[in-house]
Formats: structure tokens, C-alpha cells, sequence
């Protein structure tokens, strides 16, 4: 078995999500690698997928990405929070089929709810299927009950019905309006696509986490929203043909696999970036396992009262080489095209000389983002 230093189990969690060696070429070879993107709105500098995509890609057209999503044939789509390539529709089909899933109590309530509302349900579908794509605002709501939970989204029924149908693969996303999801009938949005066996769906599935993680504890292998079927049928697969390669790591006490090409990449030269990466970044999204990896501790700070954030609003974590060194503040002006940059936070034991390297990460956010300015507030050390 081999033994990682606490730098290389965070060399190899970089290497699988793409944050060092060669750039990408192409945006859906990309979202192919990472497996799957998480979609965030809020747009303090760009959404939440623009900026998990430019952290590893560079400068792009945020037309293509739309392009991909919207125009035929539709390279990728988009599923409960996450940007997907088309290709792996059928890996992803089990999952709306299963929905909802009694097992779990929402999952009951979901399930009586729409038992509840079928004449609801078949006006929407009908409404779609006749009129064609469709805002939530063009329905109206024709709830039998009304969805109850003690939620913010208590009474909002012809959103929850959306949402489930989209959840369930009756309905998907068309195009964007803004921030609206236009929705049409699935099977006028994506290719048909049969689901594949449980095993094969774990096996896959499985292997391309385990791959974007680097490593992981042997407890790893979910879907999106649900614990894998054959997962234990997936690990032993991946086991079998060494593909999971146990490994320990001196600081991080427990059983850990790792996966066996992303592990072979650490035996090649280094090749190091600095960029920085949004608070949902695959990297981070772990909050407990950032924190024994690199020693940060990163939370979104959005819905906590200004008095008491700690660094920010909308934070975005530096990483510089196989570390995570600061975090900065930003928003833009959309308006006067200036990013400012409201906060610098250095961690400890940061390097004086990385902040050229930081500076020029903040100047290609900026011109990709379309400011033509950066206001820059005074640097704490070592950097002001």
C-alpha cells in the first residue's frame, strides 16, 4: 500500500478535478471530466457553473456554454442543480425514474401530494404539450391540495409541480429567460434514452467520482440525490480491475481508495496553477474534507447578517499551486464595469510572492467578466 504525504492526497484531489497540468480544450470535454457541474444563480461575478468552468478553462464565451445547453443537438442539460452531458442521459434516467422514492419521508409526502393533485399534473403536461415551451408565470395553478410543509415554498404549487415533473423526467428545461426556466415536455427537449442496469450505473458512476475526488474513504458512490443501488457491486468492480488503489495518508487517519491513473498522474512533473474558485467549486464543495485537506475553514457566508460575516459575501477561495492561500471578496459593477474587490484575506503562512500570481487571476476574472477596471483595496500581509 502506499503511503501519501498530506501534499500529495491534496495534489491528487487538484489533479482529479482539473485544477492543474494541462488546460482543457474544449468546454464539453471539460463538463464530460468533471461528470457533473453545480448550477448556482447568484451572479455576484458570474453563476456558480460559469465560474467552475473558467477556474479550470480560462476565458470563454458564455454564449457557448448556452449554446451547449439550448440549441440542437443539446450537448448538455440541465438536472436538479447540475449541468450534465447529454451522453450520459441514460446514466442519470434511473434516478427521474425512481423519483420520488418512498424510502424517504419527503419522498411519502411528495408522492401523496401528486397522488392528490393528478388533474393538476395533467393540465400542466397538457398545457405544454399544447402550447409549447413555457414560463411557471403562463400556468395557472389548478392545485386540489396545496403543498404544505412549513417551508418558504408553502402555497408555491405550480413551481413544486415543475419541479417534480421535471425531477421525474416528464418535463426538462427548454432555455433560460434570465434566470426563468422555460419548460417543455421532455421528450421534445432531450433524445430518448433507456436507463441502464443498476450495476453498470454504479460501476460508471463510481469511477468517474472517484476519479474527480482523487481519492476517497471506501464508503464513496452516490447519484445525485440517492444512495446507489448496487454500490457495493460498483466498489468491488472497481476493486477487481484496479481501478481503486488502496492508499494511507500520514495525517488523515482511516481507510482511503484512490484512483489508479489520477494516482499515476503524481508521478509525472508538477505543473501548478493559481486561480480562484467559486464557493460550489467541486474542490471545496466538501466543507469538512477542505478543511483536513487544506486547512480552511470555507462557508458560504450569503445568508448570514452582514454584521456577522467573517470574510464575505461571495467568496472565492485562492488556490495556488496545492494550496489554498487566501480568499477574496468580489462583486461587479455591471454598470461601470469595475470589479471590486471588497476584502483580501491571506491565510496563514501564505507566501509573500504569490500575490503577482493571485493579481493576474484577478485581472482574467475581470476581463472575462467584462470589467474594464479592478478597485483593489489595501493588501493585509504578507502581501500589502
Amino acid at each position: 500500500m502506499r503511503t501519501l504525504t498530506l501534499t500529495e492526497a491534496r495534489r491528487l484531489a487538484i489533479l482529479g478535478t482539473m485544477l492543474a497540468g494541462p488546460r482543457p480544450t474544449s468546454l464539453l470535454g471539460l463538463v464530460d471530466q468533471l461528470g457533473r457541474v453545480q448550477v448556482d444563480p447568484t451572479a455576484v461575478v458570474a453563476r456558480a457553473e460559469e465560474l467552475t468552468l473558467w477556474s479550470r478553462f480560462g476565458a470563454y464565451e458564455r454564449a457557448e456554454l448556452r449554446r451547449m445547453l439550448e440549441e440542437e443537438p443539446r450537448q448538455l442539460f440541465e438536472y436538479n442543480a447540475f449541468l450534465l452531458p447529454t451522453a450520459d442521459l441514460s446514466l442519470h434516467r434511473p434516478a427521474m425514474l425512481r423519483f420520488p422514492r418512498p424510502e424517504y419521508s419527503r419522498g411519502r409526502y411528495i408522492g401523496d401530494w401528486l397522488g392528490d393533485n393528478v388533474p393538476f399534473r395533467d393540465y400542466i403536461l397538457g398545457e405544454l404539450r399544447t402550447r409549447g415551451p413555457l414560463l411557471a408565470r403562463d400556468l395557472d395553478d389548478r392545485a386540489v391540495v396545496p403543498w404544505r410543509t412549513g417551508g418558504w415554498n408553502d402555497g408555491k404549487n405550480v413551481g413544486q409541480m415543475l419541479e417534480f415533473l421535471w425531477r421525474g423526467g416528464e418535463i426538462a428545461i427548454s432555455r433560460r429567460e434570465g434566470t426563468q426556466r422555460v419548460w417543455d415536455l421532455f421528450e421534445r427537449v432531450l433524445p430518448a434514452a433507456d436507463p441502464l442496469p443498476d450495476e453498470v450505473v454504479a460501476i460508471e458512476t463510481m469511477e468517474r467520482q472517484l476519479r474527480n475526488r482523487g481519492f476517497d474513504d471506501p464508503g464513496f458512490g452516490t447519484a445525485i440525490d440517492y444512495s446507489l443501488p448496487e454500490r457495493e457491486i460498483g466498489l468491488a468492480s472497481l476493486l477487481a480491475d484496479g481501478v481503486a488503489v488502496a492508499v494511507a495518508i500520514d495525517g488523515l487517519p482511516g481507510e482511503w481508495l484512490a484512483h489508479a491513473e489520477v494516482l499515476a498522474a503524481l508521478d509525472e512533473p508538477w505543473r501548478p496553477r493559481t486561480t480562484l474558485l467559486g464557493p460550489f467549486d467541486p474542490l471545496i464543495s466538501d466543507r469538512e474534507r477542505t478543511e483536513s485537506l487544506f486547512g480552511m475553514h470555507f462557508r458560504l457566508e450569503i445568508y448570514v447578517p452582514v454584521a456577522k460575516r467573517e470574510y464575505g459575501y461571495y467568496v472565492l477561495p485562492i488556490l495556488h499551486g496545492d494550496r489554498l492561500i487566501g480568499r477574496i471578496d468580489p462583486v461587479l459593477d455591471r454598470k461601470r464595469r469595475v470589479l471590486t474587490i471588497k476584502s483580501v484575506h491571506a491565510e496563514p503562512e501564505a507566501p509573500a510572492g504569490a500575490w503577482a500570481s493571485v493579481r493576474s487571476a484577478i485581472d482574467e476574472l475581470a476581463a472575462w467578466i467584462g470589467a474594464d477596471e479592478v478597485e483593489l483595496l489595501p493588501l493585509p500581509a504578507p502581501w500589502g
